[in-house]
């Protein structure tokens, strides 16, 4: 049985503006498929574009966090979340740039009880109560960052992704956005040999 991938119309790749199609098919050239977030936000182009660019800002920049403990943030929030679909895409992700089939799961969960270092703990400590309780957040919660290591960029950096998957979680929860099945393998096991 197919299900559809968003409650809202699914525009096809050819009715699409000349840059959000080639933004997909590189996506798809490098990953071997589209991820479902990139077709139903396209839903809406000009949206699409802004979400888009403030993810890249974000999540591609130097940054004192590495690529990995960036998808920690987002898995971690999105599973308080209950956001099926980032959970889903961002924990392969994890596991991907972790090289840890299992850290995605554990995070998901229950980072506090997950196989990560002090420093991660205290980063997912912090980014889960601004998810979930922002206006409990205190300057005690932005010192125990600074003595787990981080900067103020990487705690604008914290909160940042934190804020921006708070807007993808509730998109993926209004439109009923599902995962790509290729995300439930992926650094699980080993890609098929070329």
């Amino acid at each position: 049985m197919t299900y559809p991938i968003s409650r809202y119309p699914v525009p096809a790749l050819n009715d699409l503006p000349a840059d959000i199609r080639d933004k997909m098919l590189q996506v798809q050239e490098k990953a071997g498929f589209i991820p479902n977030v990139f077709l139903t936000l396209a839903h809406r182009p000009e949206e699409f574009r802004a979400f888009f660019a403030y993810h890249d800002a974000l999540m591609l920049r130097d940054s004192g966090l590495s690529k990995a403990e960036r998808e920690m943030i987002v898995v971690a929030t999105s599973g308080h979340n209950h956001c099926l679909y980032c959970v889903v895409a961002h924990g392969a992700i994890l596991r991907v740039y972790a090289k840890n089939a299992q850290i995605a799961d554990q995070v998901a969960i229950d980072h506090r009880k997950a196989d990560i270092a002090p420093r991660q703990r205290a980063m997912l400590d912090f980014a889960v109560k601004l998810a979930r309780t922002p206006e409990a957040v205190n300057d005690a919660d932005y010192q125990a960052l600074r003595e787990a290591g981080f900067g103020e960029e990487d705690i604008w950096d914290i909160g940042g992704i934190t804020a921006f998957f708070a807007l993808s979680n509730r998109m993926a929860h209004l439109i009923s956005m599902r995962p790509n099945d290729e995300f439930y393998l992926m650094g699980r096991v080993a890609p098929p040999k070329k």
